[in-house]
């Protein structure tokens, strides 16, 4: 049985290190606070581990809203995604994981773009 992309970042402990980076680095960036004022941050923690296991190949599944629905109140602009998704990179980075399985996590992401911006 080969090796699924899910495995190659570390399974759930390497999800969650990935995770945790990630939503340092966005919480951090003044230009993406706002959108995470009065908002359960460790909830959106746990739907973005969902989202990146189930996305990879993990036994997980995605329980949360649609990602139309989950951000259609953030009015969310193609510079806000391209930042997240910019955090996204630097924490998978940061966890040396693969450039070309970095790039399919990306993938995965970019091809919601539409529907996270609700266009």
């Amino acid at each position: 049985m080969s090796e699924t992309l899910y495995d190659r970042l570390g399974g759930e402990a390497g999800i969650e290190a990935v995770v945790e980076t990630f939503y340092d680095r966005v919480l951090a960036d003044e230009s993406l606070a706002q959108y995470f004022e009065d908002t359960d941050v460790e909830a959106l923690r746990e739907h973005q581990r969902q989202f990146l296991a189930a996305v990879t190949g993990g036994a997980d599944s995605y329980d949360g809203q649609s990602m139309r629905a989950a951000h259609a109140h953030l009015d969310l602009t193609e510079d806000d995604f391209a930042a997240v998704a910019g955090h996204l990179d630097s924490a998978l980075r940061a966890h040396d994981v693969d450039p070309s399985d970095r790039e399919q996590v990306l993938t995965a992401v970019v091809d919601l773009e539409t529907e996270i911006l609700d266009r």
